[in-house]
């Protein structure tokens, strides 16, 4: 499976195209392929044209860039550090992420809109910092670093609690937002993360090189002339920030940035030139496919695409985690 990761990367590629074409269709109202193909071909789609124009079709952006940053920053993450376990959510950086916004949105909710990102990026590096702190000088075992991850995530995740049972008149918008879902989403939200992945992506792809080295282990990166502590810190910052800017967009939409490097890896292996972009359209998918069942399945309500995340992604933790044990 792992011969062919341009192939992979193309097969990939096609999949996410025609899911996301889809997609659109999908929902309350459904809107027929042949629709579609009118709308996207510059004819009249009726009443059917405003609904994609307005509603559907940010919707989807949005997926794309979230499952895109959300696929890159585990695959930094997990590069990095070297473990398997590594993801924006399970080391906490989603929750921190996630307590920052929440307070912004609960004790300001008059802050220009740009105040989310920015503070669901602080309390991202925040996280970052505290698990640098506890887990990496101790060499960043498995083990360690899941439990100190899962011990700030749940400080953070009492901080929300506290927040929401302290100001309950003032919750409503923060609990749409924990819910993790795309729905609401406009074109407003569309430019407000387009700027973020549209940079650290890019940057992202020119540094995979580093990320390559920095995966053979300290030793190794500092006898081939690589500045670890540097190289480690820049590619950190990026992961957080991508996550940070995802999750503050969309809420907590958990164990996209777990799943999608296991699979990528699984597909084109270990290389970064590879792995990265197919972790990218891993996590697109799955979040097109979360969000497309939480449309579909029960029209007109609408379950938000942070529960199907869940539902594929915990079990798959547990699997890495009982073949941890197993390896070890």
């Amino acid at each position: 499976m792992k011969r062919h990761p341009i192939r992979w990367i193309l097969i990939l590629t096609a999949l996410v195209a025609i899911g996301a074409f889809l997609s659109i269709g999908v929902g309350a109202v459904y809107i027929p392929p042949g629709t579609l193909w009118q709308y996207f071909t510059g004819l009249d789609a009726g009443n059917s044209g405003f609904i994609i124009q307005n509603f559907r079709l940010p919707r989807i952006l949005m997926a794309i860039l979230v499952g895109a940053g959300l696929g890159f920053s585990g695959a930094i993450l997990q590069g990095i550090i070297r473990n398997p376990l590594a993801s924006p959510d399970v080391i906490g950086i989603t929750k921190g992420a996630g307590l920052a916004a929440v307070t912004v949105i609960i004790l300001y909710p008059n802050l220009p809109v740009i105040g989310l990102p920015i503070a669901a990026f602080l309390g991202a590096g925040l996280v970052t910092l505290g698990l640098y702190l506890f887990a990496y000088r101790q060499g960043v075992k498995p083990a360690t670093l899941a439990l100190v991850g899962i011990a700030l995530g749940s400080i953070c995740q009492a901080g929300i609690q506290l927040l929401t049972v302290k100001f309950p008149l003032e919750t409503n918008a923060a609990l749409v937002w924990l819910t993790g879902s795309l729905w609401g989403k406009d074109w407003t939200d569309v430019w407000l993360l387009l700027p973020w992945i549209l940079i650290l992506i890019p940057l992202t792809l020119l540094l995979t090189r580093k990320l390559d080295v920095l995966s053979l282990g300290d030793d190794v990166a500092e006898g081939l002339g690589e500045p670890v502590r540097r190289a480690r810190l820049l590619l950190l910052i990026i992961a957080v920030s991508l996550a940070g800017a995802s999750v503050a967009v969309v809420g907590t939409l958990g164990f996209v940035g777990l799943v999608a490097p296991h699979i990528a890896r699984q597909l084109v292996g270990n290389r970064h030139a590879y792995l990265l972009p197919t972790s990218a359209l891993v996590g697109i998918a799955l979040l097109l496919l979360a969000d497309g069942l939480g449309r579909g399945l029960f029209p007109p309500t609408e379950v938000p695409a942070g529960i199907f995340t869940a539902i594929i992604g915990a079990p798959y933790f547990l699997y890495l985690l009982r073949r941890l044990q197993t390896s070890s």
